[in-house]
């Protein structure tokens, strides 16, 4: 195989830009079918985008003989689903994080592609974007000297309802696993294993302050690096303001920059502070997919699999108090 040929299951609004076109952007990479439960609107983003063909099927979709690797970008509920449909049909699967509602499924999902031979990818793109590249650089480089501990503060005003009171599907723990720090706080967790290893354990507390939904608003936590360095984090979507902050602090200085935004890295020290501003790239997806379609080529590696993304499952179902699964 020369050429990549994806589908995707749930073209809905994150395959707009975010992820859907970096398939046809990337190179030796093609998107050739997309599905979605609703017919109407799977041959509405086939249009628009140029896909080929459609499905309001799952199953026919993974079973095209013209598509080669798949793309889940359902809720979390259908990940271990289409994913070991996918195995069974002999087909890599590329999945949104979080990848599953939970490390036990994120486990099965693994072990389903592991007895068909064929790769299992996890959508923490952050891994191979040049903001984060830079932080591992500095890390790496010893400019802060000694990691010693880390701190996360992330907060948001609470979400909106619409007007028939119908939530987001992230705050429906049944279709996500939990609320919005299972989808956001992920990110963080899972670029914290990328640039200081694995977390060894973690514990939290979580709580419902402001009773818009079932789901938990809001969360802290205390985990230990595999290092031995330390970290706490806090969560809370129902404040006033944002915040979106990780402080990566060593012996000889730190490192602070935000998972979501914009904002430069900047490395501070008795000597002061430089920044280091980055671009955002317009499909922020795209340079993880080219990883992936780079390995499925045999050409190279790509940085988020199965086993990196259960262990952020692992670090949070911990915080969250819900498992006693294991990591070998």
């Amino acid at each position: 195989m020369n050429h990549v040929r994806w589908g995707i299951i749930g073209c809905g609004d994150v395959t707009e830009v975010k992820s859907g076109p970096g398939f046809q952007k990337s190179e030796q990479s093609s998107l050739v079918a997309v599905m979605r439960r609703d017919g109407e609107l799977a041959a509405d983003y086939a249009s628009r985008h140029h896909v080929p063909k459609w499905y309001a099927d799952a199953d026919q979709l993974i079973n095209d003989p013209e598509v080669d690797a798949v793309y889940i970008a359902t809720p979390p509920a259908y990940h271990k689903e289409y994913t070991i449909k996918c195995a069974q049909a002999g087909k890599p699967a590329y999945v949104e994080k979080p990848m599953a509602l939970n490390t036990a499924e994120c486990l099965e999902m693994i072990q389903a592609c592991d007895e068909a031979r064929v790769p299992l990818f996890v959508a923490f793109y952050r891994r191979t974007l040049p903001k984060f590249l830079k932080i591992k650089e500095l890390l790496d480089s010893g400019v802060i000297g000694d990691v010693r501990y880390v701190t996360v503060r992330n907060s948001t005003p609470p979400i909106k309802v619409s007007a028939n009171n119908e939530l987001p599907w992230r705050v429906i723990p049944e279709l996500s696993g939990g609320g919005l720090f299972i989808d956001l706080g992920s990110h963080t967790l899972d670029i914290l294993d990328f640039l200081l290893g694995p977390i060894q354990h973690a514990s939290g507390h979580i709580g419902n302050q402001a009773g818009l939904y079932e789901a938990e608003d809001i969360v802290s936590a205390s985990f230990v690096f595999e290092s031995g360095i330390q970290g706490s984090g806090l969560w809370c979507f129902t404040a006033f303001e944002h915040v979106d902050l990780t402080e990566i602090i060593g012996s000889k200085g730190k490192l602070s920059f935000s998972t979501f935004g914009k904002e430069p890295i900047v490395w501070s020290s008795v000597s002061g502070c430089v920044e280091y501003p980055f671009e955002t790239p317009e499909h922020v997806q795209q340079p993880l997919i080219q990883t992936i379609v780079s390995e499925l080529l045999g050409t190279g590696i790509c940085p988020s699999h199965g086993e990196s993304a259960a262990r952020t499952s692992l670090v949070m179902d911990q915080i969250m108090g819900v498992t006693k699964v294991t990591i070998k």
